[in-house]
């Protein structure tokens, strides 16, 4: 099978229609990236549509790339991927990359859902109080990342040395990653995807490909992951991941 062929069957089974022929005011280039995402990206590596698209919808949220973000929104509920995962790909975002661009991204989700007849607000993913929210933020943290950024951060003024590694273990780790709708691997490939696409941040994507590891994630789901998320991101930023994380995944 070419990459023709394989392009106009993943675009079937993602979009339920046909990629660009000669449609457009440029449809040369439009063949250009369907051809390489769809015919070449998506069938190299183990991981399946389903990982592919919430790692698409995560890159064009951190980018946001607004309109793109609307398209692979359509594309997950097409091939069966629940309004609260997605909805979940998204909110993960926010810690990274900030509460306006998030919400940025979840008035697209929305519009997306609202046009599919899907009724808003959605069942609650919460699953803690705040009595525990420190607790269970840190349960999740510390086996895998250990006391490394308390530790890390004691210069800071007195009351910023106790006040930022517990904004990290509460925000990060308890108001999204206790939330229902994805799994702890999941939403730890996720992580490693959306730093890398911010670019900059090669210190903590070496930190998160570890913690994929301790998750659940093999090497080359982590390598896959980052290579499906290139052709949204750019090859630099590929090459700024793995190379930071060259140890790791070698």
């Amino acid at each position: 099978m070419d990459r023709i062929q394989n392009c106009q069957e993943k675009f079937e089974a993602l979009f339920g229609g046909k990629p660009t022929q000669n449609e457009g005011n440029d449809p040369e280039f439009m063949r250009i990236l369907q051809r390489f995402i769809f015919g070449e990206v998506s069938y190299t590596g183990s991981l399946d549509d389903k990982m592919r698209e919430l790692i698409t919808v995560t890159v064009l949220t951190v980018n946001q790339t607004l309109p793109q973000l609307k398209a692979h929104v359509g594309a997950c509920l097409h091939i069966g991927i629940s309004p609260v995962a997605i909805r979940e790909a998204v909110y993960e975002c926010a810690p990274f990359i900030g509460f306006p661009k998030t919400l940025n991204a979840i008035a697209a989700m929305d519009e997306v859902f609202a046009a599919n007849g899907i009724a808003l607000p959605l069942e609650s993913g919460e699953t803690v109080t705040e009595e525990d929210r420190f607790a269970k933020g840190l349960a999740l943290q510390k086996p895998v990342y250990g006391d490394e950024i308390k530790d890390r951060y004691t210069w800071l003024p007195e009351e910023f040395a106790e006040a930022v590694p517990r904004f990290l273990t509460e925000l990060c780790f308890s108001d999204f990653m206790t939330r229902k709708g994805l799994d702890q691997k999941t939403r730890e490939l996720l992580t490693v995807v959306l730093l890398a696409a911010l670019g900059g941040a090669e210190v903590q994507v070496r930190a998160h490909v570890e913690g994929a590891l301790k998750t659940g994630s093999t090497k080359e789901e982590v390598v896959c992951a980052l290579v499906h998320a290139m052709p949204y991101m750019g090859v630099p930023r590929l090459f700024n991941a793995l190379n930071c994380a060259k140890e790791l995944l070698s």
